[in-house]
Formats: structure tokens, C-alpha cells, sequence
């Protein structure tokens, strides 16, 4: 059967249609929950004798209703404590000289700034002394390098689990693969991130194996898929890592801060527990990891066990119709 002459034609308006339709679809999964960001149950604390707290605590529910889940605590030093601990954002401090607002910039410098607004409209207006129990790196006081920085790491994890699929035959050198990609992306990333542009200062062991493991999570799953289902995997291994786990991740601002339930959706996603761990590892010695420690590990697991039991032939070979030759150590694999 001859083909038709207008199916040239046909592919290209089919094309163009189908791009636009992943358009209309991609901006406002990118654009809506950056263009609603607002408290949403935001973690805070309000500290302070309990007469004074419970006005505060009226004050705000009547202010922003359901912004905020406020925990009531004694004085400044249980207030500090919790910041450390990454259990609330901020802490409105009630002392002899009035009130104070004590945040935590390292866990979000966009929820610092949005509570410093919140406490002076609090005060009436007057200027509210701010103290950073918990600052962000000096360099990078707005976040946005944190942020800016922490996308490359989700977007060339993915193009190596893509890679790894398409190119490489055998499972054993895609475990390599994986591993190795885990090991250089966590001694570069932490290198770059710390060493060279400055945008995080903790412990650099901490950073690199928080790297580490986001890397290796984010790589297998999008292997692991992509062994199990083919090119159908490597699409849902995309749509995991980055085209949904990038805007829920809420890497430059916190998940309270985005339309539920999507915030914490995007916490149970590579990118979204990815940077939260950084963040920890970065700014808290580790404190409020342990989430994003396990779905991580999750993942990393998960994508290394399906990248061992998937196909053992690449994309490539089998969409050239080539059934590769085992080697004598993959037989068995």
C-alpha cells in the first residue's frame, strides 16, 4: 500500500497540536502554584507568658484563618529550640520590651520575609526587631542560588537515568552507572554548591550525601522505569522527577506555602524530599530529615531493584531489532 502524500502533512499539524496540548497542560502546573503562594497551615510558634500568647494566637487566627498551626510555647529559648529542630518557621516572642520575631531563613527566606510582614501587622505597624536563629548562607540571603542551584542536580539526574536506559546494555553496568553518577554528583555538587558559589555552609559530609542519595534516587527512578516499561517508563520517570516533581517540590519557597494537598504531594517526590534534605543537611545538622531520608531511600531502592530485574538490552539495540549477546558475567544477572 502506497503511503498517503499527505502524511508528512498530517504528522507535522499532529505534532505541533500535541506540543501545544503539553503546553497548555505544563504552564499552569509550572505557573499556578508559584502564582498562589500563600500560608496554608504553616507550622509557627507564638512565645511568651500565656495571657499575652493566647491574645496573639486569637490575633492571628482572626487575621489569616487557617494560614497558620501555631504552637504555643514558654519563652524565646523553647522557641529557638524548635526553629533548630525544624518544627515551625518562625516564632513570635513576647518579652518585657514588647514583641519579637525570632525565624528560621534557612528553611525558607521567602516564609522569613512573609512573616516579618505578618508580625508588623501584628504591631500595629511599628517595626518589630527580627532575629535569624537560623539565617541562610550570607552569600545567598534571598535563597534563589540554593534553588537555581538544586535544578541542574534533578534535571542531569534525570538525563542519566534516560541514558543509562537508551544506551548502555546490562544491568550490571547500569547498577555502575548509577552508582558512579551518585558518587560524582555528590563530590561535585557539594564542591560547586559549598566550595565554589557558597550558597550552602554546613558540614560538606552532610551536603554530599544528601546530594548523593537525591542523585541516585532521582537517576534510578527514572532507570528503573524505563528497564520495567521501556520508553513509557522513561515518560513516567520524567513526569516523576521533573515535569511534576519540580513545581510541587517547592524548593524555593516550603510546601506550606502551595495549594494543598499538592505541597505535600511534591514532599513524597524525588525533587521535593530532595531539597528538603539539603536544606537540613545544610542549615539544621540534619534536624527534620528523616521524611525525606526515607522517601528517598525509597526511591534509590526501588529504582535499583527494577533496574536489576527490567530488560537487560538498551533502547538503541532493541529499537535497531538487535538482541545483544549476553556476556559471561550477565547471564546470571
Amino acid at each position: 500500500m502506497s503511503r498517503s502524500p499527505r502524511s508528512p502533512m498530517l504528522l507535522a499539524v499532529l505534532a505541533a497540536a500535541l506540543a501545544v496540548a503539553a503546553q497548555a497542560l505544563l504552564v499552569p502546573l509550572f505557573a499556578g502554584p508559584a502564582a498562589n503562594l500563600a500560608p496554608r497551615d504553616l507550622p509557627v510558634a507564638v512565645a511568651g507568658p500565656a495571657p499575652a500568647t493566647a491574645e496573639l494566637v486569637g490575633r492571628l487566627a482572626a487575621a489569616r484563618p487557617g494560614a497558620f498551626t501555631v504552637t504555643e510555647l514558654p519563652d524565646a529559648a523553647a522557641a529557638d529550640r524548635a526553629l533548630r529542630d525544624r518544627e515551625v518557621y518562625a516564632a513570635i516572642v513576647v518579652g518585657p520590651d514588647g514583641v519579637g520575631l525570632h525565624t528560621a531563613p534557612g528553611a525558607s527566606p521567602t516564609v522569613a520575609a512573609l512573616l516579618t510582614e505578618a508580625a508588623a501587622g501584628l504591631s500595629g505597624g511599628r517595626p518589630v526587631p527580627v532575629t535569624a536563629v537560623v539565617p541562610a548562607d550570607p552569600d545567598d540571603p534571598r535563597g534563589a542560588g540554593f534553588a537555581a542551584g538544586f535544578l541542574p542536580l534533578a534535571l542531569t539526574s534525570m538525563l542519566v537515568g534516560v541514558l543509562l536506559t537508551v544506551l548502555v546494555t546490562g544491568r550490571r553496568a547500569r547498577l555502575v552507572g548509577l552508582v558512579g553518577y551518585a558518587l560524582l554528583a555528590a563530590l561535585v555538587g557539594t564542591a560547586v554548591l559549598h566550595g565554589w558559589l557558597g550558597v550552602i555552609g554546613g558540614d560538606p559530609a552532610a551536603e554530599a550525601a544528601a546530594i548523593g542519595l537525591f542523585a541516585l534516587a532521582a537517576a534510578g527512578a527514572v532507570a528503573g522505569l524505563g528497564a520495567l516499561l521501556g520508553g513509557p517508563g522513561l515518560g513516567l520517570g520524567a513526569l516523576l522527577v521533573f515535569l511534576v516533581g519540580n513545581p510541587l517540590s517547592a524548593v524555593s519557597a516550603a510546601p506550606e506555602l502551595l495549594p494543598q494537598p499538592w505541597g505535600a504531594v511534591g514532599q513524597f517526590l524525588p525533587v521535593g524530599a530532595g531539597g528538603t534534605l539539603l536544606r537540613s543537611a545544610a542549615f539544621f545538622d540534619g534536624a527534620g530529615a528523616g521524611r525525606s531520608v526515607a522517601v528517598l531511600a525509597g526511591y534509590a531502592v526501588l529504582g535499583v531493584g527494577l533496574v536489576l530485574l527490567g530488560r537487560r538490552g538498551s533502547l538503541r539495540t532493541a529499537a535497531a531489532g538487535i538482541s545483544p549477546r549476553p556476556a559471561a558475567a550477565e547471564i546470571t544477572v
